[in-house]
């Protein structure tokens, strides 16, 4: 079996986040030699997120790209990251629902794409909502154009969120003859390169502009829940270490 059908939870649970994980310059000095994602080939995005800001920390800037040269790209989330932070009560985690809709509206305005569709779906537990995120992407994919890419969380990021989704837009892009592609978020935490866990013989890079990772940033930013914890003394969800690696290693895509 593939890492995309066992998951890798096993080994981001084994790398805590406010320890950092695989250093950025770890990341730098390996010198990825990728063949180039062909954004040519991309008549129409949808890119889907397990959670507001996936989709901008994955795959902003290559959609900003393809925004830039008149492609149609649009952001689908499948939870409101309501779970972010368990010790909230009930109605805290309501408001930070709201507040991270917001954000995620704020992060598509900068990025330059569509409005984005939030689905609602349980934070913490869409793989028990698997098929029903299916079918709302049948919805969402049903009528676009032959081809359309569905990029998603690849199928064995870590996170047991990420990896529900990749798993359901694999599916759902199968079932409708959409292009799946699934780009890595944790990935860049909890791997480090050459890893064998990580199918790099599918990985295309995309070859960013200036203008496309200023605007990555500038979405990024937008997401002020996520860089600093509700509770006095506890863990962001975004420490500066992992945002600053996310904004560094480039845009990688299994394909």
């Amino acid at each position: 079996m593939t890492a995309a059908q066992v998951g890798n939870g096993a080994r981001l649970s084994a790398q805590p986040v406010p320890e950092g994980g695989t250093p950025t310059q770890t990341w730098v000095d390996a010198g990825l030699q990728l063949p180039d994602l062909d954004l040519a080939e991309c008549p129409e995005l949808v890119v889907v997120g397990a959670h507001p800001d996936d989709e901008t920390l994955g795959f902003g800037a290559t959609a900003a790209l393809l925004a830039d040269s008149g492609v149609r790209a649009q952001i689908v989330s499948a939870t409101d990251g309501g779970a972010a932070y368990p010790e909230l009560s009930l109605l805290q985690r309501y408001r930070l629902e709201q507040t991270r809709r917001a954000e995620l509206r704020e992060a598509a305005a900068a990025l330059g794409v569509y409005a984005p569709i939030s689905l609602g779906l349980p934070d913490g537990a869409v793989a028990a909502h698997e098929g029903r995120l299916v079918d709302l992407l049948l919805e969402i994919l049903d009528g676009k154009p032959a081809g359309t890419w569905c990029a998603a969380p690849w199928r064995g990021d870590g996170h047991p969120d990420h990896e529900a989704v990749g798993r359901a837009a694999a599916t759902a892009a199968q079932q409708c003859g959409a292009v799946l592609v699934e780009y890595p978020v944790w990935m860049w935490h909890w791997a480090r390169p050459g890893d064998d866990a990580v199918p790099w013989a599918r990985a295309r890079m995309t070859r960013l502009t200036a203008a496309a990772l200023e605007r990555k940033r500038r979405a990024a930013r937008c997401f002020e829940s996520q860089f600093t914890a509700p509770v006095p003394g506890g863990d962001p969800v975004l420490p500066p270490a992992v945002l600053h690696r996310l904004l560094t290693v480039g845009e990688v895509a299994f394909c």
